[in-house]
This record gives structure tokens, sequence and C-alpha cells, in this order.
């Protein structure tokens, strides 16, 4: 492995990330991707690090305000970061700068379905997979879409 290589895998990588936000690993196999040895990728993706342009916790942060922005719920995104190799404590801390959970749940019911809650159990079963699907909790959901145990309804 040369110098040059490096040099030229940290450029590449400093290209990549005016575009957008990489966590490490993703990074490191985009610049796999392109030809780099994987010395001269963990390299360039390690100075990077050290030097703050790469930060992990900052790209989760925005990846999870990117998504609730469009509608998507704490699951979802965590299950995407997972994918993506962030650890869980990341995950975690990047979740908790996110939005209020619960009223992003009901501003997506609203959107979809309107203000006023179905009176069929039908209706709210399909509505709850919608939100299910979008990536919300079984809690965000009952507060979503007004369901009570207790009372069937809720009222509001």
């Amino acid at each position: 492995m040369s110098q040059g290589d490096e040099q030229a895998a940290r450029l590449a990588a400093t290209a990549l990330l005016a575009r957008r936000d990489f966590l490490c690993r993703e990074l490191t196999e985009r610049l796999r991707r392109q030809g780099f040895e994987e010395p001269a990728a963990a390299n360039a993706v390690a100075e990077l690090v050290r030097e703050g342009l790469l930060d992990e916790g900052r790209c989760a942060q925005n990846y999870v305000a990117y998504h609730a922005a469009r509608g998507q719920g704490p699951i979802r995104i965590a299950a995407e970061l997972r994918r993506r190799g962030l650890p869980e404590e990341s995950i975690a801390a990047a979740l908790a700068s996110g939005p209020d959970w619960t009223a992003l749940a009901r501003k997506v019911f609203r959107a979809k379905f309107g203000p006023q809650p179905s009176a069929s159990w039908a209706q709210r079963a399909r509505q709850a997979r919608f939100l299910q699907y979008r990536g919300f909790s079984s809690d965000h959901i009952r507060s979503a879409i007004g369901a009570d145990p207790d009372t069937g309804f809720a009222e509001l």
C-alpha cells in the first residue's frame, strides 16, 4: 500500500462526504467498491473520524430527523440504522434526540385518514397496520387511532 493510495482514498472519501453523511462502515464499503484496498480505505475513514469530518452520531441524528420528517417511526428508523451497522447505543441516542414519536404518529394518522376516528374495527385495524408499517410502536398506534382498550374507543 502506498502513500498515494491513502491520499487518493481520502480524497474520494472527502468527495463522498461532501454529498451526504455516511457511517464509517458505509464509507469504507463505498471506497472498497471504488477499487481501494481495505487498509487504504480504513485508514482514510479513521483519519476523517479523528479530524471530526466523519461523525456517526451526527449522521444518525440527521438520519432520524430526515426520516421522521417523512413520517417514519422509531422502530423502522432503528431497524435501518442497525442494518447500516450503527451500534445500539448510538441508535438509542439518535432516537432520543428525535421528535415526540406519539405526536408524530398522530400527525401521520391525521394526514392519511383525516381528523375523525373510524367507528369500525376493521377500518381501525387497517389504520393500525399502516402505522405499524411506518414503524410506530403499539403505544404510539393506540394513541394515534384513539383506541382505548377499556372502552373500545377513545373520546376525541
